[in-house]
Protein backbone atom coordinates (compact mmCIF):
# COMPACT_ATOMS: atom_id res chain seq x y z
CA UNK A 1 0.00 0.00 0.00
CA UNK A 2 1.41 3.39 -1.07
CA UNK A 3 2.02 6.06 1.58
CA UNK A 4 1.93 9.73 0.53
CA UNK A 5 4.30 12.18 2.15
CA UNK A 6 2.87 15.18 3.97
CA UNK A 7 4.93 18.29 4.53
CA UNK A 8 2.77 20.31 6.93
CA UNK A 9 1.33 17.80 9.40
CA UNK A 10 0.19 20.51 11.84
CA UNK A 11 -1.43 22.76 9.24
CA UNK A 12 0.98 25.43 10.41
CA UNK A 13 4.27 25.66 8.54
CA UNK A 14 6.15 27.24 11.45
CA UNK A 15 5.24 24.47 13.91
CA UNK A 16 5.81 21.74 11.31
CA UNK A 17 9.25 23.16 10.49
CA UNK A 18 10.26 23.36 14.16
CA UNK A 19 9.19 19.75 14.76
CA UNK A 20 10.92 18.54 11.55
CA UNK A 21 14.16 20.10 12.79
CA UNK A 22 14.10 18.21 16.11
CA UNK A 23 16.13 15.11 15.01
CA UNK A 24 18.92 17.24 13.55
CA UNK A 25 18.92 19.55 16.58
CA UNK A 26 19.06 16.56 18.94
CA UNK A 27 22.09 15.15 17.12
CA UNK A 28 23.94 18.47 16.78
CA UNK A 29 23.27 19.59 20.36
CA UNK A 30 24.29 16.18 21.69
CA UNK A 31 27.46 16.24 19.62
CA UNK A 32 28.44 19.87 19.90
CA UNK A 33 27.25 20.96 23.35
CA UNK A 34 26.47 17.95 25.52
CA UNK A 35 29.77 16.29 24.51
CA UNK A 36 28.12 12.95 23.73
CA UNK A 37 30.14 10.39 21.86
CA UNK A 38 29.35 10.62 18.16
CA UNK A 39 27.58 7.27 17.86
CA UNK A 40 25.41 8.05 20.90
CA UNK A 41 24.44 11.49 19.54
CA UNK A 42 23.65 9.94 16.16
CA UNK A 43 21.58 7.21 17.83
CA UNK A 44 19.61 9.82 19.79
CA UNK A 45 18.94 11.78 16.59
CA UNK A 46 17.83 8.62 14.82
CA UNK A 47 15.47 7.69 17.65
CA UNK A 48 13.93 11.19 17.56
CA UNK A 49 13.54 10.93 13.78
CA UNK A 50 11.75 7.59 14.11
CA UNK A 51 9.30 8.97 16.68
CA UNK A 52 8.51 12.07 14.60
CA UNK A 53 8.22 10.14 11.32
CA UNK A 54 5.81 7.59 12.82
CA UNK A 55 3.81 9.68 15.31
CA UNK A 56 3.74 13.11 13.64
CA UNK A 57 4.05 12.37 9.91
CA UNK A 58 2.07 9.12 10.03
CA UNK A 59 4.73 7.01 8.34
CA UNK A 60 4.09 3.27 8.85
CA UNK A 61 6.47 1.82 11.44
CA UNK A 62 7.82 -0.90 9.15
CA UNK A 63 8.43 1.64 6.39
CA UNK A 64 10.31 3.97 8.74
CA UNK A 65 12.44 1.11 10.06
CA UNK A 66 13.27 -0.05 6.52
CA UNK A 67 14.25 3.50 5.53
CA UNK A 68 16.69 3.64 8.44
CA UNK A 69 18.13 0.21 7.54
CA UNK A 70 18.50 1.30 3.92
CA UNK A 71 20.44 4.38 5.03
CA UNK A 72 22.66 2.32 7.33
CA UNK A 73 23.56 -0.03 4.48
CA UNK A 74 24.53 2.95 2.32
CA UNK A 75 26.63 4.21 5.23
CA UNK A 76 28.70 1.03 5.21
CA UNK A 77 29.10 1.11 1.43
CA UNK A 78 30.47 3.40 0.09
CA UNK A 79 31.37 5.78 2.97
CA UNK A 80 32.50 3.34 5.67
CA UNK A 81 34.34 1.20 3.12
CA UNK A 82 36.34 4.24 1.97
CA UNK A 83 37.23 5.28 5.53
CA UNK A 84 38.34 1.78 6.55
CA UNK A 85 40.63 1.29 3.56
CA UNK A 86 42.23 4.73 3.50
CA UNK A 87 43.13 4.34 7.19
CA UNK A 88 44.44 0.84 6.34
CA UNK A 89 46.81 2.34 3.76
CA UNK A 90 47.90 5.02 6.20
CA UNK A 91 48.62 2.38 8.84
CA UNK A 92 50.78 0.42 6.39
CA UNK A 93 52.84 3.47 5.46
CA UNK A 94 53.18 4.56 9.07
CA UNK A 95 54.28 1.17 10.43
CA UNK A 96 57.04 0.66 7.86
CA UNK A 97 58.43 4.19 8.27
CA UNK A 98 57.72 5.45 4.75
CA UNK A 99 55.22 8.00 6.02
CA UNK A 100 57.98 9.76 7.97
CA UNK A 101 60.02 10.03 4.77
CA UNK A 102 56.96 11.48 3.01
CA UNK A 103 56.61 14.07 5.78
CA UNK A 104 60.24 15.07 5.41
CA UNK A 105 59.90 15.35 1.63
CA UNK A 106 56.92 17.72 1.99
CA UNK A 107 58.85 19.75 4.55
CA UNK A 108 61.67 19.81 1.99
CA UNK A 109 59.41 21.75 -0.38
CA UNK A 110 58.61 24.16 2.43
CA UNK A 111 58.93 24.02 6.20
CA UNK A 112 56.24 26.66 6.54
CA UNK A 113 53.05 25.09 7.93
CA UNK A 114 50.84 27.60 6.11
CA UNK A 115 52.26 26.64 2.75
CA UNK A 116 52.01 22.94 3.62
CA UNK A 117 48.31 23.51 4.23
CA UNK A 118 47.86 25.11 0.82
CA UNK A 119 49.65 22.27 -0.89
CA UNK A 120 48.04 19.37 0.97
CA UNK A 121 44.64 20.41 2.36
CA UNK A 122 43.57 22.63 -0.54
CA UNK A 123 45.28 21.53 -3.76
CA UNK A 124 46.04 17.85 -3.06
CA UNK A 125 42.65 17.45 -1.38
CA UNK A 126 40.89 18.97 -4.39
CA UNK A 127 42.48 16.34 -6.61
CA UNK A 128 41.08 13.52 -4.47
CA UNK A 129 37.69 15.27 -4.36
CA UNK A 130 37.64 15.42 -8.14
CA UNK A 131 38.70 11.81 -8.57
CA UNK A 132 36.70 10.13 -5.82
CA UNK A 133 34.75 12.39 -3.44
CA UNK A 134 32.62 10.73 -0.74
CA UNK A 135 34.98 11.50 2.15
CA UNK A 136 38.21 10.46 0.43
CA UNK A 137 39.91 13.92 0.36
CA UNK A 138 39.31 14.61 4.06
CA UNK A 139 40.51 11.13 5.03
CA UNK A 140 43.72 11.48 2.99
CA UNK A 141 44.63 15.08 3.81
CA UNK A 142 43.78 14.86 7.52
CA UNK A 143 45.91 11.72 7.82
CA UNK A 144 48.86 13.43 6.12
CA UNK A 145 48.52 16.60 8.21
CA UNK A 146 48.39 14.70 11.50
CA UNK A 147 51.48 12.81 10.37
CA UNK A 148 53.24 16.10 9.68
CA UNK A 149 52.67 17.07 13.30
CA UNK A 150 49.55 19.25 13.05
CA UNK A 151 47.30 19.18 16.10
CA UNK A 152 44.23 16.95 15.71
CA UNK A 153 41.85 19.94 15.67
CA UNK A 154 43.96 21.74 13.06
CA UNK A 155 44.31 18.65 10.85
CA UNK A 156 40.59 17.86 11.10
CA UNK A 157 39.07 21.32 10.95
CA UNK A 158 41.32 22.72 8.25
CA UNK A 159 40.88 19.66 6.01
CA UNK A 160 37.13 20.19 6.25
CA UNK A 161 37.37 23.92 5.44
CA UNK A 162 39.66 23.26 2.49
CA UNK A 163 37.36 20.60 1.06
CA UNK A 164 34.63 23.03 -0.01
CA UNK A 165 35.19 24.80 -3.32
CA UNK A 166 35.87 21.56 -5.26
CA UNK A 167 32.84 19.61 -3.93
CA UNK A 168 30.27 20.57 -6.61
CA UNK A 169 32.52 18.99 -9.27
CA UNK A 170 33.57 16.07 -7.06
CA UNK A 171 33.75 12.43 -8.11
CA UNK A 172 34.14 13.37 -11.80
CA UNK A 173 31.23 15.80 -11.80
CA UNK A 174 28.72 13.42 -10.21
CA UNK A 175 26.67 16.07 -8.31
CA UNK A 176 25.99 18.12 -11.44
CA UNK A 177 25.49 15.16 -13.75
CA UNK A 178 23.01 13.65 -11.29
CA UNK A 179 21.15 16.96 -10.87
CA UNK A 180 20.72 17.18 -14.64
CA UNK A 181 19.67 13.57 -15.06
CA UNK A 182 17.15 13.45 -12.20
CA UNK A 183 15.51 16.86 -12.60
CA UNK A 184 15.83 17.63 -16.32
CA UNK A 185 18.48 20.35 -16.27
CA UNK A 186 21.04 20.74 -19.06
CA UNK A 187 24.28 19.43 -17.52
CA UNK A 188 26.53 21.75 -19.52
CA UNK A 189 24.48 24.83 -18.62
CA UNK A 190 24.46 24.02 -14.91
CA UNK A 191 28.20 23.22 -15.06
CA UNK A 192 28.82 26.63 -16.62
CA UNK A 193 26.65 28.35 -14.00
CA UNK A 194 28.42 26.65 -11.09
CA UNK A 195 31.65 27.63 -12.85
CA UNK A 196 30.56 31.26 -12.57
CA UNK A 197 29.92 30.99 -8.83
CA UNK A 198 32.55 28.78 -7.21
CA UNK A 199 35.72 30.35 -8.74
CA UNK A 200 35.12 33.37 -6.46
CA UNK A 201 35.32 30.99 -3.52
CA UNK A 202 38.21 28.98 -4.95
CA UNK A 203 40.11 32.25 -4.72
CA UNK A 204 38.70 33.14 -1.30
CA UNK A 205 38.93 29.76 0.50
CA UNK A 206 42.78 29.51 0.50
CA UNK A 207 42.93 32.95 2.16
CA UNK A 208 40.17 31.91 4.58
CA UNK A 209 41.99 28.64 5.32
CA UNK A 210 45.24 30.33 6.33
CA UNK A 211 43.41 33.03 8.27
CA UNK A 212 41.55 30.32 10.20
CA UNK A 213 44.84 28.56 10.95
CA UNK A 214 47.29 31.35 11.69
CA UNK A 215 45.41 34.64 11.89
CA UNK A 216 45.13 37.67 9.60
CA UNK A 217 48.70 38.96 9.90
CA UNK A 218 50.24 35.56 9.22
CA UNK A 219 47.92 35.16 6.25
CA UNK A 220 49.08 38.44 4.67
CA UNK A 221 52.71 37.38 5.15
CA UNK A 222 52.24 34.71 2.46
CA UNK A 223 49.56 36.37 0.29
CA UNK A 224 51.53 35.87 -2.96
CA UNK A 225 51.58 32.08 -2.50
CA UNK A 226 47.91 32.02 -1.53
CA UNK A 227 47.02 34.10 -4.58
CA UNK A 228 48.97 31.79 -6.90
CA UNK A 229 47.27 28.72 -5.41
CA UNK A 230 43.71 30.06 -5.46
CA UNK A 231 43.86 32.03 -8.70
CA UNK A 232 45.35 29.18 -10.73
CA UNK A 233 42.65 26.84 -9.38
CA UNK A 234 39.84 29.36 -9.97
CA UNK A 235 40.84 30.13 -13.55
CA UNK A 236 41.00 26.46 -14.52
CA UNK A 237 37.73 25.76 -12.65
CA UNK A 238 36.00 28.46 -14.71
CA UNK A 239 37.50 27.45 -18.05
CA UNK A 240 36.96 23.69 -17.76
CA UNK A 241 33.43 23.96 -16.32
CA UNK A 242 32.32 26.40 -19.03
CA UNK A 243 34.02 24.98 -22.10
CA UNK A 244 34.67 21.28 -21.45
CA UNK A 245 32.16 20.00 -18.88
CA UNK A 246 31.88 19.00 -15.21
CA UNK A 247 33.80 15.71 -15.23
CA UNK A 248 37.44 16.83 -15.06
CA UNK A 249 37.10 20.27 -13.48
CA UNK A 250 38.66 19.49 -10.10
CA UNK A 251 41.36 17.16 -11.40
CA UNK A 252 42.69 19.64 -13.95
CA UNK A 253 42.35 22.62 -11.60
CA UNK A 254 44.05 20.77 -8.73
CA UNK A 255 47.01 19.63 -10.84
CA UNK A 256 47.52 23.15 -12.21
CA UNK A 257 47.22 24.63 -8.71
CA UNK A 258 49.75 22.19 -7.21
CA UNK A 259 52.19 22.71 -10.07
CA UNK A 260 51.81 26.49 -9.86
CA UNK A 261 52.45 26.58 -6.12
CA UNK A 262 55.44 24.22 -6.19
CA UNK A 263 56.98 26.17 -9.09
CA UNK A 264 56.35 29.49 -7.34
CA UNK A 265 58.01 28.23 -4.15
CA UNK A 266 61.21 27.52 -6.07
CA UNK A 267 61.59 31.29 -6.51
CA UNK A 268 59.81 32.66 -3.44
CA UNK A 269 59.74 31.79 0.26
CA UNK A 270 58.23 33.77 3.15
CA UNK A 271 60.50 35.98 5.22
CA UNK A 272 59.53 34.12 8.40
CA UNK A 273 58.80 30.39 8.65
CA UNK A 274 55.61 29.52 10.52
CA UNK A 275 56.26 26.39 12.58
CA UNK A 276 53.19 26.28 14.83
CA UNK A 277 51.06 23.17 14.28
CA UNK A 278 48.04 24.30 16.32
CA UNK A 279 45.20 26.61 15.39
CA UNK A 280 45.75 30.19 16.50
CA UNK A 281 43.81 30.63 19.73
CA UNK A 282 43.47 26.86 20.28
CA UNK A 283 47.04 26.03 21.29
CA UNK A 284 45.96 24.24 24.46
CA UNK A 285 42.58 22.86 23.37
CA UNK A 286 43.17 21.29 19.99
CA UNK A 287 44.62 17.94 21.01
CA UNK A 288 48.20 16.92 21.49
CA UNK A 289 50.37 17.97 18.55
CA UNK A 290 53.82 16.70 17.77
CA UNK A 291 56.62 19.14 18.44
CA UNK A 292 58.33 20.45 15.31
CA UNK A 293 61.37 18.31 14.66
CA UNK A 294 64.52 18.51 12.63
CA UNK A 295 64.05 17.51 9.00
CA UNK A 296 65.98 14.48 7.86
CA UNK A 297 67.37 14.67 4.33
CA UNK A 298 66.59 11.49 2.39
CA UNK A 299 67.92 10.15 -0.86
CA UNK A 300 65.90 10.49 -4.04
CA UNK A 301 65.22 6.73 -4.06
CA UNK A 302 63.88 6.83 -0.48
CA UNK A 303 61.56 9.73 -1.34
CA UNK A 304 60.28 7.93 -4.45
CA UNK A 305 59.60 4.78 -2.40
CA UNK A 306 57.76 6.83 0.25
CA UNK A 307 55.51 8.49 -2.33
CA UNK A 308 54.91 5.31 -4.33
CA UNK A 309 51.96 4.00 -2.23
CA UNK A 310 50.23 7.38 -2.55
CA UNK A 311 50.97 7.54 -6.27
CA UNK A 312 49.46 4.05 -6.58
CA UNK A 313 46.45 5.27 -4.60
CA UNK A 314 46.04 8.23 -6.97
CA UNK A 315 46.13 5.98 -10.04
CA UNK A 316 43.62 3.51 -8.60
CA UNK A 317 41.23 6.24 -7.46
CA UNK A 318 41.37 7.91 -10.86
CA UNK A 319 40.70 4.63 -12.65
CA UNK A 320 37.88 3.70 -10.28
CA UNK A 321 36.32 7.12 -10.83
CA UNK A 322 35.99 6.69 -14.60
CA UNK A 323 32.32 6.08 -15.55
CA UNK A 324 33.32 3.43 -18.10
CA UNK A 325 35.29 1.49 -15.49
CA UNK A 326 32.46 1.73 -12.95
CA UNK A 327 29.96 0.55 -15.56
CA UNK A 328 32.15 -2.42 -16.52
CA UNK A 329 32.76 -3.47 -12.92
CA UNK A 330 29.04 -3.23 -12.24
CA UNK A 331 28.39 -5.69 -15.07
CA UNK A 332 30.66 -8.17 -13.27
CA UNK A 333 29.10 -7.86 -9.82
CA UNK A 334 26.51 -5.38 -8.59
CA UNK A 335 23.44 -7.27 -7.34
CA UNK A 336 20.44 -5.11 -6.55
CA UNK A 337 18.08 -5.66 -3.63
CA UNK A 338 14.78 -3.75 -3.64
CA UNK A 339 14.01 -2.85 -0.02
CA UNK A 340 10.88 -4.77 0.92
CA UNK A 341 8.25 -2.57 2.50
CA UNK A 342 9.87 0.61 1.14
CA UNK A 343 10.66 0.39 -2.59
CA UNK A 344 8.07 2.30 -4.70
CA UNK A 345 5.73 2.54 -1.71
CA UNK A 346 6.28 6.22 -0.90
CA UNK A 347 4.97 9.07 -3.03
CA UNK A 348 6.53 12.54 -3.12
CA UNK A 349 3.79 15.11 -3.50
CA UNK A 350 3.45 18.62 -4.99
CA UNK A 351 4.83 21.27 -4.67
CA UNK A 352 8.09 19.33 -4.38
CA UNK A 353 7.34 17.59 -7.68
CA UNK A 354 4.83 18.63 -10.38
CA UNK A 355 2.85 15.39 -10.00
CA UNK A 356 2.99 12.59 -7.39
CA UNK A 357 6.12 10.50 -7.86
CA UNK A 358 7.05 7.19 -6.21
CA UNK A 359 10.41 6.90 -4.47
CA UNK A 360 12.59 3.93 -5.34
CA UNK A 361 14.67 2.17 -2.69
CA UNK A 362 17.04 -0.32 -4.28
CA UNK A 363 20.25 -1.21 -2.48
CA UNK A 364 23.04 -1.94 -4.94
CA UNK A 365 25.92 -4.00 -3.59
CA UNK A 366 28.40 -2.43 -6.01
CA UNK A 367 31.40 -3.71 -4.10
CA UNK A 368 33.69 -3.98 -7.13
CA UNK A 369 33.03 -0.47 -8.46
CA UNK A 370 33.11 1.21 -5.03
CA UNK A 371 35.93 3.72 -4.58
CA UNK A 372 36.77 1.95 -1.32
CA UNK A 373 37.63 -1.21 -3.26
CA UNK A 374 40.00 0.75 -5.46
CA UNK A 375 41.62 2.12 -2.30
CA UNK A 376 41.88 -1.38 -0.81
CA UNK A 377 43.58 -2.74 -3.94
CA UNK A 378 45.95 0.22 -3.99
CA UNK A 379 46.79 -0.48 -0.33
CA UNK A 380 47.49 -4.14 -1.13
CA UNK A 381 49.70 -3.25 -4.12
CA UNK A 382 51.39 -0.52 -2.09
CA UNK A 383 51.90 -2.95 0.80
CA UNK A 384 53.60 -5.46 -1.51
CA UNK A 385 55.80 -2.68 -2.90
CA UNK A 386 56.70 -1.81 0.72
CA UNK A 387 57.68 -5.50 1.16
CA UNK A 388 54.86 -6.49 3.53
CA UNK A 389 54.03 -10.16 3.47
CA UNK A 390 50.31 -11.02 3.02
CA UNK A 391 49.91 -12.27 6.59
CA UNK A 392 51.17 -9.00 8.05
CA UNK A 393 48.83 -7.03 5.78
CA UNK A 394 45.86 -9.08 6.99
CA UNK A 395 46.91 -8.40 10.57
CA UNK A 396 47.14 -4.64 9.93
CA UNK A 397 43.78 -4.67 8.16
CA UNK A 398 41.94 -6.24 11.08
CA UNK A 399 43.69 -4.01 13.59
CA UNK A 400 42.51 -1.04 11.48
CA UNK A 401 38.96 -2.42 11.49
CA UNK A 402 39.06 -2.54 15.28
CA UNK A 403 40.53 0.97 15.39
CA UNK A 404 37.65 2.51 13.38
CA UNK A 405 34.78 0.35 14.70
CA UNK A 406 32.97 3.19 16.47
CA UNK A 407 33.50 5.50 13.52
CA UNK A 408 31.85 2.96 11.22
CA UNK A 409 28.95 2.61 13.65
CA UNK A 410 28.55 6.39 13.72
CA UNK A 411 28.51 6.61 9.92
CA UNK A 412 25.84 3.89 9.77
CA UNK A 413 23.66 5.75 12.30
CA UNK A 414 24.20 9.12 10.59
CA UNK A 415 23.15 7.76 7.20
CA UNK A 416 20.20 5.95 8.76
CA UNK A 417 19.05 9.32 10.13
CA UNK A 418 19.59 11.06 6.79
CA UNK A 419 17.65 8.49 4.77
CA UNK A 420 14.81 8.39 7.28
CA UNK A 421 14.36 12.17 7.09
CA UNK A 422 14.38 11.91 3.29
CA UNK A 423 11.77 9.15 3.03
CA UNK A 424 9.55 10.52 5.80
CA UNK A 425 9.49 13.99 4.21
CA UNK A 426 10.81 15.87 7.24
CA UNK A 427 13.77 17.26 5.31
CA UNK A 428 11.36 18.47 2.60
CA UNK A 429 9.43 20.37 5.28
CA UNK A 430 12.68 22.18 6.12
CA UNK A 431 13.35 22.83 2.43
CA UNK A 432 9.86 24.28 1.88
CA UNK A 433 10.47 26.70 4.73
CA UNK A 434 13.37 28.12 2.71
CA UNK A 435 11.33 28.06 -0.51
CA UNK A 436 8.61 30.32 0.97
CA UNK A 437 10.87 33.36 1.25
CA UNK A 438 9.73 35.25 -1.89
CA UNK A 439 12.15 37.89 -3.16
CA UNK A 440 14.81 36.61 -0.74
CA UNK A 441 14.66 33.17 -2.30
CA UNK A 442 18.03 33.34 -4.12
CA UNK A 443 19.72 33.74 -0.73
CA UNK A 444 17.64 31.19 1.17
CA UNK A 445 17.49 28.79 -1.78
CA UNK A 446 21.28 28.71 -1.61
CA UNK A 447 21.03 27.89 2.10
CA UNK A 448 18.63 25.10 1.15
CA UNK A 449 21.54 23.45 -0.68
CA UNK A 450 23.71 24.01 2.40
CA UNK A 451 21.06 22.35 4.55
CA UNK A 452 20.76 19.43 2.12
CA UNK A 453 24.47 18.61 2.31
CA UNK A 454 24.58 19.16 6.08
CA UNK A 455 21.75 16.61 6.42
CA UNK A 456 22.80 14.02 3.83
CA UNK A 457 26.59 14.45 3.72
CA UNK A 458 26.56 14.60 -0.07
CA UNK A 459 26.21 17.37 -2.66
CA UNK A 460 24.82 14.73 -5.00
CA UNK A 461 22.15 13.70 -2.48
CA UNK A 462 21.27 17.35 -1.82
CA UNK A 463 20.81 17.94 -5.55
CA UNK A 464 18.54 14.89 -5.78
CA UNK A 465 16.61 16.04 -2.72
CA UNK A 466 16.09 19.72 -3.54
CA UNK A 467 16.98 20.11 -7.25
CA UNK A 468 13.38 19.74 -8.40
CA UNK A 469 12.11 22.16 -5.76
CA UNK A 470 14.71 24.73 -6.85
CA UNK A 471 13.52 24.47 -10.44
CA UNK A 472 9.82 24.85 -9.57
CA UNK A 473 10.43 27.79 -7.21
CA UNK A 474 12.70 29.57 -9.71
CA UNK A 475 10.12 29.31 -12.49
CA UNK A 476 7.37 30.61 -10.19
CA UNK A 477 9.50 33.61 -9.18
CA UNK A 478 10.75 34.38 -12.70
CA UNK A 479 14.34 33.40 -11.93
CA UNK A 480 16.66 31.27 -14.01
CA UNK A 481 16.28 27.58 -13.10
CA UNK A 482 19.97 27.12 -13.98
CA UNK A 483 20.89 29.83 -11.47
CA UNK A 484 19.02 28.15 -8.62
CA UNK A 485 20.01 24.61 -9.60
CA UNK A 486 23.64 25.75 -9.54
CA UNK A 487 23.03 27.63 -6.27
CA UNK A 488 21.82 24.40 -4.66
CA UNK A 489 25.13 22.75 -5.54
CA UNK A 490 27.34 25.78 -4.82
CA UNK A 491 25.67 26.51 -1.49
CA UNK A 492 25.81 22.83 -0.66
CA UNK A 493 29.59 22.70 -0.78
CA UNK A 494 29.77 24.83 2.38
CA UNK A 495 27.59 22.33 4.22
CA UNK A 496 30.16 19.64 3.56
CA UNK A 497 32.37 20.73 6.45
CA UNK A 498 29.61 20.28 9.07
CA UNK A 499 27.93 17.12 7.82
CA UNK A 500 28.28 14.42 10.42
CA UNK A 501 29.91 11.78 8.25
CA UNK A 502 32.69 14.18 7.13
CA UNK A 503 33.39 15.09 10.75
CA UNK A 504 33.56 11.40 11.69
CA UNK A 505 35.91 10.75 8.75
CA UNK A 506 38.16 13.60 9.94
CA UNK A 507 38.22 12.45 13.56
CA UNK A 508 38.98 8.89 12.44
CA UNK A 509 41.77 9.93 10.08
CA UNK A 510 43.43 11.93 12.87
CA UNK A 511 42.58 9.30 15.51
CA UNK A 512 41.03 12.04 17.62
CA UNK A 513 38.18 9.78 18.65
CA UNK A 514 35.24 11.13 20.68
CA UNK A 515 36.13 14.72 19.80
CA UNK A 516 33.66 15.11 16.94
CA UNK A 517 31.83 17.81 18.95
CA UNK A 518 35.02 19.88 19.19
CA UNK A 519 35.46 19.69 15.44
CA UNK A 520 31.81 20.60 14.80
CA UNK A 521 31.98 23.63 17.09
CA UNK A 522 35.14 24.85 15.38
CA UNK A 523 33.94 24.53 11.75
CA UNK A 524 30.30 25.60 12.21
CA UNK A 525 30.97 29.36 11.99
CA UNK A 526 33.13 28.91 8.89
CA UNK A 527 30.42 26.81 7.26
CA UNK A 528 27.51 29.18 7.83
CA UNK A 529 29.57 32.31 7.06
CA UNK A 530 30.79 30.95 3.72
CA UNK A 531 27.31 29.65 2.84
CA UNK A 532 25.87 33.12 3.45
CA UNK A 533 28.53 34.62 1.18
CA UNK A 534 27.51 32.19 -1.58
CA UNK A 535 23.89 33.23 -0.98
CA UNK A 536 24.81 36.91 -1.36
CA UNK A 537 26.62 36.18 -4.64
CA UNK A 538 23.61 34.25 -5.99
CA UNK A 539 21.30 37.12 -4.96
CA UNK A 540 23.52 39.58 -6.86
CA UNK A 541 23.46 37.29 -9.89
CA UNK A 542 19.66 37.16 -9.69
CA UNK A 543 18.96 40.89 -9.41
CA UNK A 544 21.98 43.18 -9.71
CA UNK A 545 23.77 44.30 -12.88
CA UNK A 546 26.50 43.40 -13.95
CA UNK A 547 26.29 40.13 -12.00
CA UNK A 548 23.14 39.24 -13.94
CA UNK A 549 25.29 38.95 -17.08
CA UNK A 550 26.86 35.82 -15.55
CA UNK A 551 23.57 33.92 -15.49
CA UNK A 552 23.10 31.05 -17.92
CA UNK A 553 19.43 31.08 -19.01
Amino acid sequence: MTWQQIYDPFGNMLISTLVAAVPVVVMLVGLGFLHMKAHIAAGAGLLAALVIAIVVYGMPTEMATNAAIYGGLNGLLPIGWIVLNIIFLHQLTEQNGSFKVLQDSIAGITEDRRLQLLLIAFAFGAFFEGAAGFGTPVAVTAAILIGLGFSPLAASGLSLIANTAPVAFGALGTPIITLAKVHGYDAMEVSAMVGRQLPFFSLLVPFWLIWAFAGRRAMWDIWPAILVTGLSFAIMQFLVSNYIGPELVDIIAAVVSMASLVTFLRYWQPKTIWTSVSLKGHETSGGEAQAPRAITVHSRDEIIRAWTPWAILTVFIFIWGLPSVKAYLNTLFAPQFPMEGLHNLIEKMPPVVPTPKTESAIYTLNLLSSTGTGILLSAIVGGLVMKYNPLNMVRVFFSTLWLVRYSLLTIVLMLALGYLTRYSGTDTTLGLAFANTGVFYPFFGTLMGWLGVALTGSDTASNVLFGGMQKVAAEQLGLSPNLMGAANSSGGVMGKMIDAQSIVVASTATRWFNHEGDILRYVFFHSIALACLVGILVTLQAYVFPFTLMVVH
